[in-house]
């Protein structure tokens, strides 16, 4: 068995409470579909934000969610880079699996499919 990161990244168009919510869950349940794991299988879930979304903090809206309970789950802020992509939420969701690297699917959605096109291409 291997831990693997899955990486998932979305946008939103306000730094509101609901939206950030609602944006963070997004990707997580497309990982989950696409890489057909369960919250047993997780090892942790590292979520970041860019300095201007300060609304809420994501991990909320997963805590929520039923089996994650017990899910480590970990809130931070994104390296702020110069011309980095604005509002943007990233996870890495760390998955014990026996999944090779290339069987691995990343979720990227609205404007944070620019992060990551190369992926794209091979989902």
């Amino acid at each position: 068995m291997y831990v693997r990161g899955i990486r998932g990244a979305t946008t939103v168009e306000h730094n509101e409470e609901n939206e950030i919510l609602n944006a963070t869950t997004e990707p997580l349940h497309q990982i989950i579909a696409e890489n057909r794991i369960v919250p047993e299988e997780i090892a942790s879930v590292f979520i970041t934000v860019t300095t201007d979304l300060t609304a809420a903090f994501p991990a909320k809206a997963i805590r929520s969610m039923t089996g994650w309970e017990l899910v480590p789950l970990m809130c931070s802020v994104e390296v702020p880079v110069e011309g980095d992509l604005p509002l943007c939420i990233r996870l890495m969701v760390m998955v014990n699996t026996e999944k090779k690297q290339n069987e691995i699917h990343h979720v990227y959605l609205n404007e944070a499919m620019r992060l990551r096109p190369d992926l794209l291409t091979k989902s």
